[in-house]
């Protein structure tokens, strides 16, 4: 038996640059982009960034019993660098938005998926690297949801 239960949950997709997030309905069925977020690279480290200050505003906003966050493991089902950074990141926001759950998910190829979705709707170059960060968040936030789902 599976502790599933509806509720609105927001899908984030960390990157370099950018942050993407999703956010699915409260029935939790259906992942959709919410918005990307500029990196705060700036912040000092007793700082709190300013994407991570508008993820926990999204959270209490939309009322999130949950946030899902895609970790970049590796093909080798490895986690290196990348992996550290995000699970870094997912941590500072779970003491930010204590008692919502974090959960990290393999995103494995979400981003490549997103940009070959985005380029068969005719969207590309400077219009998919707008949207593509929300896209591969849909991914990662609708993968979690389907298993969910297949659990219960």
């Amino acid at each position: 038996m599976s502790d599933f239960s509806p509720g609105v949950r927001l899908g984030v997709d960390v990157g370099k640059v950018r942050v993407g997030v999703s956010i699915c309905d409260p029935h939790a069925i259906l992942a959709t982009p919410l918005v990307t977020l500029p990196r705060d690279l700036t912040a000092a480290d007793d700082v709190l960034p300013a994407d991570i200050r508008e993820l926990a505003r999204l959270v209490t906003e939309h009322e999130a019993v949950g946030v899902v966050v895609g970790l970049p493991v590796t093909l080798a089902g490895g986690h290196g660098p990348a992996a550290a950074h995000v699970t870094a990141y997912a941590d500072r926001l779970a003491e930010v938005i204590v008692p919502v759950p974090v959960v990290l998910v393999d995103e494995r190829m979400s981003t490549v998926v997103a940009s070959r979705r985005l380029s068969e709707r005719g969207v590309r170059g400077r219009r998919q690297r707008a949207v593509v960060d929300q896209a591969a968040a849909v991914e990662i936030l609708q993968s979690w949801l389907d298993a969910q789902r297949r659990r219960t």
